[in-house]
């Protein structure tokens, strides 16, 4: 098979770290992974970890990425909300594209023994949430000033936990709260 990244390498069968199968290119050093090989290995071998302390020199390819089987385009998926980086995966082989250094960014992330959750809808639904809670923190902040979102963050979720949060809003809310005047 030819490299689906720099289009010049071939595809020659090796193993990730000697551990499950997968094809290397021989030009780029990227990685063909079959979710099936991944899975059985991580099946038979379910205490294995990685060591997490590493550095890593990743190169990601941003253009749209096509399989190296079908030839169809393959779908992105981000790794977690502390990065952007995004590895590709055939759905309809069930393979997954890792450039060269994204299994090391794997591992420095904690998660290669999750590379078959990242995939799903849920992880990916997560990531989003987590995205959205951040930008909206860096907004406050930047709004309100740190100390003010600090102390109106506290205040919001002590009055979250109180049985009456409707009157207190009222009164918080109230112009003039000692007024029967609107």
């Amino acid at each position: 098979m030819k490299c689906t990244s720099c289009k010049q390498g071939e595809l020659t069968p090796s193993f990730i770290e000697g551990l499950f199968r997968a094809h290397t290119c021989s030009n780029c050093g990227g990685h063909w992974i079959l979710i099936e090989d991944y899975v059985a290995w991580k099946e038979r071998n379910p205490q294995f970890s990685f060591d997490n302390n590493i550095q890593c020199e990743v190169v990601e390819t941003k253009q749209a990425m096509l399989c190296p089987v079908t030839g169809t385009i393959m779908r992105k998926f981000r790794l977690s909300a502390s990065t952007n980086h995004r590895i590709d995966y055939s759905v309809n082989v069930g393979g997954v594209w890792l450039d060269k250094g994204e299994w090391e960014l794997l591992k420095k992330e904690n998660l290669t023994g999750s590379l078959n959750t990242v995939l799903t809808a849920h992880w990916q639904r997560n990531i989003r949430i987590n995205s959205t809670k951040e930008n909206f923190t860096e907004i406050y902040q930047d709004k309100f000033g740190e100390e003010n979102y600090a102390k109106v963050k506290a205040l919001r979720e002590w009055l979250y936990q109180q049985p009456n949060k409707a009157d207190l809003r009222a009164y918080l809310l109230a112009e003039e709260p000692y007024s029967a005047e609107k």
